[in-house]
């Protein structure tokens, strides 16, 4: 059991990175992050790469939400054993 909180631990940490980085790249009204070294046209029109950004930070949110509920989880009964 262990094993897995701290797992859960490490993971959370390096999504909570990941979450940060993917809701800085998208742009706001400009180019935002996105627009360094030009990554803002890599895909070849804005519409693209903010239905990537938009579909990787949904999905990475998700996970990181998953990861806390279950760290939650483990905190509350590690208490009661």
């Amino acid at each position: 059991m262990a094993f897995i909180k701290v797992f859960l631990t490490i993971s959370q940490v390096f999504l909570s990175i990941a979450l940060v980085a993917a809701v800085l790249l998208h742009s706001a009204k400009g180019e935002g992050l996105a627009g360094i070294g030009g990554q803002a046209h890599m895909f070849g029109s804005q519409k693209g790469v903010e239905a990537g950004l938009n579909r990787i930070t949904t999905i990475i949110a998700v996970i990181w939400f998953l990861v806390a509920v279950g760290l939650a989880l483990m905190g509350r009964t590690s208490g009661l054993v």
